[in-house]
């Protein structure tokens, strides 16, 4: 991508995610677009623009659509934390997706791949500098799902599979504008790790968490306190390789 006149959209679904990337940028802008903050900042003479989405594929259509028409990408960055499904991926490994599902009310559906010269140039540009960033396919569910049966429905067939929630609604907006896209994910727990509660425990109808629907959860089930914690600290830990991974695809994306 030539530095001139040029636009790159990035999607992230939370605040945890975006924080730590934007510790690493010396200077943005911060605006509004539907409802969903957008942070606005050059990389290498291109503007970059990084929406907020909210978790969930809804979510992440529509942000998608509302970046799309405000900032016209000439290409878009997907980023946030995935849990392993097979053993192989320990947290805060990062991964890029080369292959990218929809499960969508039990049918696991393969949409067409993301664009694999930006995947190739991301990596390698990464190798450059000694971060590892290896490659699979995301799978992108509206909740939280058993990694055992998961595991077992893909049959062996992706190496390095990563359960999500946006990645698949992101690429389905950026293909239909003609935009290609480029995934990364760090991940956040690691196979051996089932989520013990639902999404929907701690979120509103609209996937936005709800500070009191997490403080009752946690006072009805305590139990998840541990857990709870443990996912904490690795979501810091992936979030620091995270960032430093996003601000090498940004460079090499806008270079």
């Amino acid at each position: 991508m030539a530095k001139e006149n040029k636009s790159l959209g990035v999607v992230a679904a939370m605040p945890q995610e975006i924080a730590p990337v934007l510790a690493r940028i010396k200077g943005y802008a911060r605006g509004n677009i539907d409802g969903r903050n957008l942070y606005r900042f050059p990389v290498n003479g291109s503007l970059v623009y990084l929406i907020e989405s909210g978790m969930g594929p809804a979510q992440a259509a529509a942000a998608t659509r509302a970046l799309i028409r405000h900032a016209n990408p000439d290409a878009i960055l997907n980023f946030g934390f995935g849990g392993a499904v097979l053993a192989g991926l320990e947290v805060g490994e990062l991964v890029l997706a080369d292959r990218v599902f929809h499960l969508d009310q039990g049918t696991l559906r393969e949409l067409p791949q993301p664009d694999a010269p930006l995947v190739s140039l991301v990596q390698d540009y990464c190798a450059k500098v000694g971060l590892q960033v290896r490659r699979g396919g995301f799978i992108t569910a509206c909740g939280i799902r058993n990694k055992t049966e998961m595991a077992s429905r893909l049959g062996g067939s992706t190496p390095l599979p990563l359960l999500e929630m946006e990645t698949a609604a992101v690429l389905e907006q950026a293909q239909a504008a003609g935009i290609p896209l480029v995934a990364i994910r760090g991940v956040s727990d690691a196979a051996d790790e089932e989520l013990g509660f639902a999404i929907e425990e701690f979120c509103d109808a609209d996937l936005h968490l709800t500070p009191w629907r997490v403080a009752w959860t946690i006072a009805k089930r305590p139990l998840l306190i541990p857990q709870l914690i443990r996912l904490a600290g690795n979501s810091r830990r992936a979030g620091k390789r995270l960032a430093l991974a996003v601000e090498l695809a940004l460079q090499a994306l806008t270079r």
